[in-house]
């Protein structure tokens, strides 16, 4: 995990390591920057290492071409079989990249299983790329007649560029042939077809998150899971120390964050003693998120109200866990691929109104959710992995219907009550994995149940010097005004940022 800073036709080593100072935080092993001799490109880089620890140093500079990656490819053991073990000279799972392009095979990209983004130059071309859903940043920038680009917004800050855009999930731009889409999410399907066997599609369900839990485990260095005791950080840390136990490893260490005597802190307790992981857990206080609210903005680099809430816990979690490890698993998307927010109930008659709404929602991850789980993660150097969003994930649960997702059911009674059931497919494909109260227990926010909501509005008032509750535009209106104060061009960070709605709909 990293964070890298390219200029093309530029040619400024000096704008580039200022730019890479701004992002150091994403990759403290080391910072580095490279020109491509006789070309028009710098590239600069910061380090986390997680795979090839000992000879992945990026800018790769093999002959003519010059490559910055972040993220992680996932099948780069198989692609290196394919392409030829010689054509390699490091371990690091981000050269296959380089390899891949110089196949020439038209569709190259699509080969890359992971969570990546990444620059490569050649002498006369520049190619830029992000992975299905954007888990991983990349924007884009105008700079004279030249292209900046970089992991985060805060590295353009203060730098003279025209147009900042992010690439687009899926997306891909090349200099010699422009814009291309290489991927587009799968449409969702709505109901079952004839016959469709309920109990074997949850079976095949469970197969297929197994091995995208297995495949985001792979690294150098070990990994952990955020655990908040709702239903889906609980799956992937169950499946994760089954892994775990499997390979003969130590148990999974999971960390958990809340207020003290959150229902966050004792479900995840209670999961944890459950599947015999190695658990660690830190309470924190209205005065812990006054002091780290500037922080949070600022790194989080939105002021959206929702977001920022659940930002909080997500970056006391991360300074926890990096303490015991340098990756962790969260369970990001399983509300956008199994109908998890309370908004989705209102489409329980209406199958394929929801299917379309959850293909929607998966589409505008990369500056929500998956914005805050990149930026609070990466702020403590620290790298968060999302096996809900693993591309045989994915496909495979666009094609389960809707209407199993969310059911007019009660699955413990003989008849149906009529009660609604948001991602029913999934509890029932993991029913064995964890007690019946924990796989049933109704979905909390993050904010709402690691009590963050009410520290935040204790943290508001002592903030703002007022004894009364904190309304929304009040709330909203303090982080905007810290949000401006941290950058020099605040409103290049707003025309980029995202926003929930009041029903929590992500636009």
């Amino acid at each position: 995990m990293c964070g890298f800073v390219c200029l093309w036709k530029v040619g400024d080593e000096s704008l580039a390591q200022k730019m890479i100072r701004q992002i150091a935080h994403r990759g403290p092993d080391a910072v580095a920057v490279a020109r491509l001799p006789d070309a028009p490109v710098v590239m600069a880089h910061c380090r986390l290492s997680i795979i090839g620890t000992e000879d992945g140093a990026q800018p790769i500079h093999q002959t003519d071409d010059l490559l910055v990656v972040n993220g992680e490819i996932y099948n780069h053991e198989d692609l290196r079989a394919i392409l030829g073990e010689g054509a390699f000279e490091t371990a690091t799972d981000s050269e296959t990249i380089l390899h891949l392009f110089r196949s020439g095979a038209s569709r190259w990209i699509s080969k890359l299983d992971g969570m990546f983004a990444f620059v490569l130059a050649t002498r006369d071309r520049i190619v830029a790329a992000r992975d299905p859903l954007g888990i991983k940043p990349l924007y884009m920038a105008r700079l004279g007649d030249g292209l900046a680009f970089a992991s985060e917004l805060k590295a353009f800050d203060g730098v003279p560029v025209d147009a900042v855009e992010h690439v687009p999930p899926g997306g891909l731009y090349d200099s010699r042939d422009g814009w291309r889409q290489w991927y587009r999410t799968p449409h969702g399907a709505a109901v079952a077809e004839p016959g469709l066997d309920v109990d074997h599609t949850a079976h095949e369900l469970r197969l297929v998150l197994e091995e995208a839990v297995a495949k985001w485990m792979v690294a150098d260095v070990e990994v952990g899971s955020f655990l908040s005791g709702g239903l889906d950080s609980s799956i992937i840390a169950a499946i994760a120390q089954k892994v775990r136990q499997e390979t003969g490893r130590p148990p999974l260490k999971t960390f958990s964050v809340g207020m003290k005597g959150a229902p966050d802190l004792l479900a995840a307790r209670a999961v944890a003693a459950h599947i015999g992981s190695d658990h660690r857990e830190r309470a924190f206080t209205a005065a812990d998120v006054a002091a780290n609210l500037d922080h949070v903005i600022y790194h989080l680099e939105s002021c959206d109200i929702d977001l920022v809430r659940s930002a909080v816990p997500t970056l006391f979690a991360a300074r926890l866990a990096r303490e015991a490890v340098k990756a962790v698993l969260t369970g990001e998307g399983a509300d956008e691929l199994f109908a998890g927010y309370t908004y989705h109930h209102a489409y329980v008659d209406e199958p394929r109104a929801l299917a379309d709404e959850l293909t929607r929602s998966l589409g505008t991850m990369h500056n929500i959710n998956l914005q805050r789980v990149d930026r609070i993660t990466m702020a403590e150097s620290l790298e968060g992995r999302t096996p809900f969003l693993d591309r045989e994930l994915i496909d495979f649960a666009q094609a389960v219907p809707a209407e199993l997702k969310l059911c007019r059911t009660d699955p413990e009674a003989v008849e149906s009550t009529g009660e609604t059931t948001e991602k029913w497919i999934l509890r029932k494909a993991c029913a064995d994995l964890l007690p019946a109260e924990l796989v049933w227990r109704k979905k909390a926010q993050f904010d709402e149940g690691s009590g963050t909501v009410d520290a935040l509005q204790a943290a508001l008032r002592q903030m703002l010097g007022v004894d009364r509750p904190v309304s929304r535009e009040e709330e909203g209106a303090l982080y905007e005004r810290i949000l401006r104060a941290r950058f020099v061009d605040a409103d290049r960070v707003l025309a980029n940022a995202a926003t929930w709605t009041e029903a929590r709909v992500a636009v």
